[in-house]
């Protein structure tokens, strides 16, 4: 285990003791799921959804004053400002699975440190900590990519939604029953964070998955009403794509829809699993692109892509997100055509 075991004991301790806790969470099923599974720790606390960027700078200083915990968690965020842990006077824990970082006064934890090839998701290791909510825990894992070994008791206990398990996230994302959890993991999060953070708190108190998916109690159809609303809006814009004439997919949608980027890039890897994709949406002079591929080192490529554009990104090897200053896109896309055609 790359992350040990005494230290996931620590944070669970940290937690459990913790009176006010208040959670900063990247805004996808990964970071939701790990919130939820934490949260469940304690059930007290504040959890906040980090929509507008990768990073937690120090803008977001204000709300730790107003909240005034007495411990902050970061969860699944790819960067912390060390501005912003120097301005917080409470411990803080941060648990990660993205390229690892270098900060001080903060207790920093992400398996890439041990091992650069090990990031399973932050809700896996989340799940180490508070092995409760198994559904919750393979929903933020496959989501994520990752089908986790505890998936096949997910498998045995819900075998209507899951009835085979696939080593193949994708499959299992795409081709089952299941793959529709993480979707509305995904979507209850688009749209305004009040509406998003009524859902959050009613899945506080879902304890079976068949109350979403069959609409068994109220609250449940409340959450499946809202996913299919937002799965609306997906479905007209993943029709409008058009496949590819060469091995790179470049597709484009307004800024006064809402934002899928992620998802349409993960189902269309799906679709056109040999080649490379762009799926971008514009936003306020900027083109905000999510880089996917099976085969090639998407963040080799987007590293040398960047150099004479303006723009910045990252992320993992096969999946990686950028923003492009809207003028230089143009050259962006060419110069990603050039490094995947040699």
């Amino acid at each position: 285990m790359a992350i040990k075991k005494k230290d996931l004991n620590f944070i669970k301790k940290k937690i459990s003791e913790s009176i006010r806790p208040l959670f900063f969470f990247d805004d996808d099923a990964d970071g939701l799921s790990s919130f939820l599974i934490l949260y469940d720790l304690v059930k007290e606390g504040k959890g906040i959804i980090i929509k507008t960027s990768p990073d937690l700078s120090l803008k977001y200083l204000q709300q730790v004053k107003e909240y005034s915990p007495d411990l902050v968690i970061i969860l699944d965020k790819p960067d912390v400002s060390q501005e912003f842990i120097d301005k917080v006077h409470v411990p803080i824990i941060w648990l990660d699975h993205h390229e690892p970082q270098k900060r001080h006064n903060v207790h920093y934890f992400n398996p890439r440190i041990d091992d650069d090839k090990d990031n399973r998701p932050t809700t896996y290791w989340a799940h180490q900590i508070n092995p409760e909510n198994l559904w919750i825990a393979t929903v933020g894992c496959v989501a994520d990519w990752f089908v986790p070994e505890f998936a096949k008791d997910f498998k045995k206990q819900y075998p209507d939604i899951l009835n085979k398990l696939n080593k193949n996230p994708a499959e299992l994302l795409f081709n089952s029953r299941f793959g529709e959890l993480c979707k509305l993991f995904n979507f209850i999060l688009k749209g305004k964070t009040k509406d998003s953070l009524t859902c959050i708190k009613i899945l506080t108190r879902i304890k079976d998955p068949h109350e979403i998916l069959d609409k068994t109690t109220p609250q449940g159809k409340f959450l499946y009403k809202k996913y299919t609303s937002a799965k609306k809006e997906y479905d007209q814009i993943l029709s409008e794509v058009r496949p590819p004439k060469d091995n790179l997919l470049v597709f484009k949608y307004s800024a006064d829809r809402t934002s899928y980027t992620s998802e349409l890039s993960n189902e269309l890897l799906y679709r056109y699993h040999d080649k490379m994709l762009i799926i971008c949406r514009e936003k306020s002079g900027e083109m905000r692109c999510s880089l996917r591929s099976t085969k090639l080192n998407v963040a080799k490529i987007l590293k040398e892509s960047l150099t004479d554009v303006r723009g910045y990104g990252g992320g993992h090897e096969h999946a990686c997100g950028a923003c492009i200053d809207v003028d230089d896109f143009p050259r962006f896309v060419e110069n990603v055509r050039s490094k995947i055609s040699k």
